[in-house]
């Protein structure tokens, strides 16, 4: 589930319907810092969502993938409303979901970001579903049209549910051989739900992978260019997996390469989050995706006043290095505001066969300052009243020098970020941690934010050979605020350090420091959709296009100033939030 996911769309704050999470990022640079370039300003990746209306404008969580055998080759995705009823459908104070209308968008771009595609499929959509003022016209009935989403869903019985993860590997030939003269294999994980009216899998929401090996004829529309979605994920009839992320091998002198991995959180009880069984789960497959073997990998325990096992654990990465050792890597929850939880490592030294147990990488500290009701469920904040879930602000977020497409000149060197609440409200740190030995030591978590930032997602990037670190986080810069009218400011900002000889990143710089944005006034009335142009920085989102056209990396401002739907009193908790998922989408 995202970050948004138990948000009603009413009182999401700013960068809620926009920003990606930590564990969304990761992808090995295939290239190496190339000179700079004049930067040409915004380019829009979401190009085929409208302006207006709301939701259908909207789009948050992006990730990106960049084919390493191909590096003009990228692929984002996000979970995108462009297919979604409009407001005003039905009676106008419900924004819903339209049941059976997906939610995972895909653009394409073959010149490294410079100019983007949103490809138009068949399937079931509402975007006619727009309505008129008031109450009097009929809520909304979705029809097989025109889709800006992953299609071949609403065939299988399926609905595209977000949460998107991509990755590029080496495609198969016909006796399942993997090489990269074969082609490349793009990955497209995301959540995903039963079709009203249909159970093509058990339990609430699973995990399912769209493939294709001919982006060029996906990116122009053609469906058929898509395999069918396949479900990864074992179901029950109280499954809900959630927060997925995939990889694969892509470095040729791995001895599992083209293996595909996916890790995920799986919720398997319905108690409402009072120790309900939450493992840690890797999925493997061998044949380029068509089938997959799982596996749990921590405890199932879910218990607040368990130190060692913790309060469950979410926002997992996974990687591989150039010997085909798979890395995943967690967020162990622990309870308080902030909790004092954990990073844990768990790897694979046989392609996924088996697993190591559980390592404890030491302190991890969240942002939760702050509960708020939000009219479903509590969630964790660090803005202020009515502010932007953060519950996963200290989830790792990892890359490995895995020296691919070949793995020549692997170093395999692992950076690792998080934002770290240690130090108390208002003095949030981004870290970063580094390791030089498979994750057997760590260095000591270093803070690389800039004077004034509070650190919100933080996402981290290393070069094929180890030589260029690129660091991207979000950052609030007011403090928390006990109001909903007071500007609140956040900014994105691209950093850049030189690896040296013993793998200590150098001094982190921000290559050019513009003018930072002063807050406006706040502004009444709903929360404007955002749409998405490939200037905003996100966490792992959009860093690959800064780094490939490497114009001036710098701070962006965006979301000077927002105010949020307000929250009476009676609204507002102090206890903790909940974290079972509650069954709706983004």
């Amino acid at each position: 589930m995202s970050l948004s996911s138990r948000s009603k769309v009413g009182v999401l704050l700013s960068l809620i319907s926009f920003v990606a999470l930590a564990g969304v990022l990761g992808v090995n640079l295939a290239f190496q810092r190339p000179a700079a370039h004049a930067f040409n300003g915004d380019v829009l990746v979401s190009n085929g969502s409208p302006s207006t209306p709301f939701s259908q404008n909207k789009q948050n969580e992006p990730a990106i993938a960049v084919n390493v055998n191909n590096p003009n080759v990228l692929v984002a995705g996000a979970n995108d409303n462009i297919d979604m009823e409009a407001c005003n459908a039905g009676t106008d104070n419900t924004c819903p979901f339209t049941p059976g209308v997906g939610v995972s968008g895909v653009y394409f771009s073959f010149d490294k970001g410079t100019t983007w595609t949103q490809p138009t499929y068949t399937g079931l959509s509402a975007r006619n579903c727009l309505g008129v003022v008031g109450n009097s016209d009929p809520a909304c009935t979705p029809q097989v049209g025109s889709i800006g989403t992953l299609p071949n869903y609403f065939e299988n019985g399926l609905v595209s549910g977000g949460d998107p993860a991509l990755a590029f590997g080496p495609s198969p030939d016909a006796s399942g051989h993997f090489s990269w003269s074969n082609g490349s294999r793009l990955y497209y994980a995301n959540l995903t739900s039963n079709l009203p009216g249909t159970q093509t899998f058990k339990g609430f929401e699973a995990a399912a992978v769209s493939r294709t090996d001919d982006v060029a004829a996906a990116a122009a529309g053609d469906a058929t260019a898509w395999m069918a979605p396949v479900i990864v994920t074992k179901q029950s009839s109280t499954t809900f997996s959630d927060k997925e992320q995939v990889w694969a091998d892509n470095a040729a002198s791995s001895p599992f390469f083209g293996n595909a991995y996916l890790c995920l959180a799986s919720f398997r009880s319905l108690s409402g989050g009072l120790a309900s069984p939450q493992p840690l789960l890797v999925a493997t497959s061998t044949d380029g995706g068509a089938t997959w073997t799982q596996k749990q990998v921590t405890p199932a325990s879910n218990n607040p006043f368990n130190t060692k096992q913790g309060f469950g654990r979410s926002g997992c990465t996974v990687r591989t290095d150039s010997h085909g050792v798979v890395y995943v890597l967690a967020n162990q929850f622990a309870v308080g505001t902030p909790g004092h939880g954990s990073h844990i490592m768990i790897k694979s030294f046989d392609g996924g066969k088996s697993w190591t147990r559980p390592v404890n990488l030491g302190l991890a500290v969240d942002t939760c300052f702050l509960v708020q009701f939000d009219g479903t469920g509590f969630r964790c904040v660090m803005d202020g009243v009515g502010g932007a879930r953060d519950d996963l602000s200290a989830a790792p977020s990892v890359d490995i020098a895995n020296g691919a497409p070949t793995g020549a000149a692997a170093t395999n060197e692992i950076l690792r970020t998080w934002v770290d609440g240690r130090d108390g409200v208002n003095h949030e740190h981004v870290f970063v941690s580094f390791s030089t030995d498979g994750g057997n030591t760590w260095s000591a978590p270093s803070a690389t934010e800039s004077a004034g930032d509070r650190g919100y997602y933080s996402a981290i990037a290393i070069s094929p050979s180890g030589t260029d670190a690129y660091l991207v986080y979000n950052a609030f810069t007011t403090p928390l605020q006990d109001n909903t009218t007071s500007p609140r400011g956040l900014v994105g900002v691209v950093k850049h350090a030189d690896i040296g000889a013993n793998g200590v990143p150098g001094a982190w710089g921000e290559t050019c420091t513009p003018s930072r944005r002063t807050p406006m006034a706040p502004r009444s009335g709903t929360t404007p959709g955002t749409r998405w142009t490939a200037r905003r920085l996100m966490p792992g989102a959009l860093r690959l296009r800064w780094l490939y056209r490497m114009g001036p990396l710098c701070r962006r401002s965006l979301r000077p100033s927002r105010t949020v739907a307000r929250i009476t009193p009676s609204a507002i908790r102090t206890s903790l939030e909940d974290p079972t998922p509650i069954p709706h989408r983004k």
